[in-house]
């Protein structure tokens, strides 16, 4: 067993916005809606501001391919949002930037990348676990397909404390977050693109056990609405505090909600129930 790391006291109590649009395939059209909002964000005090999975494009990958980018060296919608994280003054979480692939121009990695108030990539993410489903009367994708997995789990340090980064499906398998949990966050992220069908299911549930399981605050900003004829987003962007509790949420619609992240709350809470430290191996 590998024991948790309290660093709950490197951070301290920080506004967080989670913002929720919907996106197509009209990457102008998206970015604009985006810095608008978080634009809007910053003004309302935010000091993090959490953006969706393909908050730059959504829609066939055709359209997909001729807008990736490398990483770190990036290119326009890098380069877009690295001067709006430096003139907000605020972290900016790009929540699922399709990252060009090397090697292979027909694929591509769904990666979160964490951006500095100078605008500067402190850390980058690949989702890990990728989403292909089959469900009767509800979405038929394959995610894989056309996305290569991460493999590493990855956290950063941000103005409340470590922050755990993960994606969306990620959220389906609470291992990543255990171990995010010991590599020392407090607070985990998940921006998604949540289908409609599985989110009215599952979203709400599956946010707060994990929040719950990691005595941590989730963050997981979403896409609403119709993107095509067949796609649609759940919406419900919301924080979780460390206790399970929605302390903010936004169900429908584009706009955003700040809550704060308070890491005195997350070591309030694990001393009172110390289930992380109570952890024991078993066979």
């Amino acid at each position: 067993m590998v024991p948790v790391e309290d660093n709950s006291t490197q951070g301290q109590p920080t506004k967080v916005a989670v913002v929720q649009h919907n996106a197509g395939s009209d990457v102008e059209k998206n970015l604009s809606t985006l810095e608008t909002l978080s634009q809007q964000a910053a003004n309302d005090g935010a000091e993090l501001i959490a953006w969706a999975e393909a908050f730059a494009y959504l829609g066939r990958h055709d359209g997909k391919k001729a807008i990736l980018e490398p990483l770190p060296e990036g290119g326009p919608i890098l380069q877009r949002s690295q001067a709006l994280a430096k003139r907000l003054g605020c972290d900016l979480l790009l929540g699922g930037f399709h990252e060009a692939m090397p090697g292979d121009p027909d694929r591509c990695y769904n990666t979160s990348v964490y951006l500095n108030s100078e605008g500067e990539i402190s850390a980058m993410y690949r989702k890990i676990h990728l989403f292909d489903v089959s469900i009767p009367n509800g979405p038929q994708l394959m995610e894989s397909k056309q996305t290569a997995p991460g493999d590493t789990a990855v956290c950063v340090a941000s103005p409340m404390g470590t922050l755990g980064l993960t994606v969306c499906y990620d959220v389906r398998f609470p291992a990543l977050y255990q171990r995010l949990t010991e590599m020392g966050a407090i607070a985990i992220t998940v921006p998604s693109a949540f289908t409609a069908t599985t989110g009215a299911a599952h979203w709400h549930a599956l946010l707060r056990a994990r929040a719950i399981e990691s005595q941590s605050y989730v963050i997981a900003p979403a896409q609403h609405g119709a993107h095509s004829a067949n796609r649609a987003s759940y919406g419900h962007s919301l924080i979780i505090d460390p206790w399970g509790e929605v302390i903010a949420e936004l169900p429908e619609g584009d706009g955003y909600v700040i809550a704060e992240v308070d890491p005195a709350r997350v070591t309030e809470i694990r001393s009172q129930v110390p289930s992380l430290a109570n952890q024991r191996p078993f066979t």
